[in-house]
């Protein structure tokens, strides 16, 4: 399956650390061989960009691990090809304009039936069922919200809803940002961790790369980085459970909701 890549901040700040070690599982020390790609929203203004090619060989995926564009939040994603064809418009993430912003999407898993999710005036460019998923999504939000985006938790609510129900077609990780909230949803994995004052050193687990947070942050940054499987091994992440969304904005987390024991 995929793997994804997400972070929330308070200050505009780069994702290379972490970028580079996703970007080693795409082909070197993972299978997601099948095109990679990254949204990165700054002041809700967002820049994407996509590769059919594994990361691990992207000149551009190289560019991007070292080449520090400072942002709000970040969705990236590098797919290993379950349905659709390896191509630029089967690579996450996808994107929609629904009230006034530009809503980002990413997806890991497999889901059953999805050619018959009924969907509208948001329809694939490509033949992924993450992006039908997507536009699902999009257009149940939009019929049932109207043209008056609602209030966090009422839109938190209704996005664990639709989750929901892609839980039951099958796995279904995902994550969602309109450039304001970052919406992170757990059908088997996604892990996070909060990085705050005092800053430590971390090394990835996939590179032999280290950074020491401390030297290169305020006392009043807050990052928090979300990924399929932990990117560091001298950090203690934190497990969402199946059935679980949480929002993180600004780094914090705004919104979280588990399923009933």
């Amino acid at each position: 399956m995929c793997e994804l890549l997400g972070m929330s901040a308070n200050v505009p700040t780069d994702i290379c650390f972490s970028f580079s070690g996703l970007r080693a599982r795409g082909g070197r020390t993972g299978p997601h061989r099948d095109g990679w790609g990254m949204a990165m929203y700054r002041d809700g203004h967002v820049w994407a960009m996509h590769d059919p090619r594994p990361s691990s060989d992207s000149d551009l995926a190289e560019v991007m691990s070292k080449t520090s564009l400072k942002c709000d939040i970040v969705i990236s994603h590098i797919r290993q090809a379950n349905v659709g064809a390896v191509s630029l418009p089967n690579t996450h993430p996808f994107s929609r304009i629904l009230w006034g912003k530009t809503w980002t999407y990413a997806h890991n898993g497999q889901l059953e039936e999805s050619e018959k999710l009924p969907v509208g005036i948001h329809q694939p460019l490509g033949n992924t069922d993450s992006e039908r998923a997507f536009c699902w999504i999009i257009e149940q939000l939009s019929v049932r919200f109207g043209e008056q985006e609602p209030a966090l938790p009422i839109l938190a609510d209704a996005i664990t809803e639709l989750a929901l129900q892609m839980k039951e077609k099958g796995v279904f990780n995902m994550m969602l940002s309109d450039g304001a909230v970052l919406y992170c949803f757990c059908t088997t994995k996604l892990h996070w961790i909060v990085r705050r004052a005092p800053f430590k050193k971390a090394t990835l687990s996939d590179e032999d790369v280290s950074v020491n947070f401390q030297e290169v942050t305020t006392d009043k940054d807050v990052v928090t980085v979300i990924a399929t499987q932990p990117l560091t091994h001298d950090e203690e992440w934190a497990q969402m459970v199946p059935g679980e969304l949480c929002a993180f904005q600004g780094g914090e987390v705004v919104f979280q909701k588990k399923p009933n024991p």
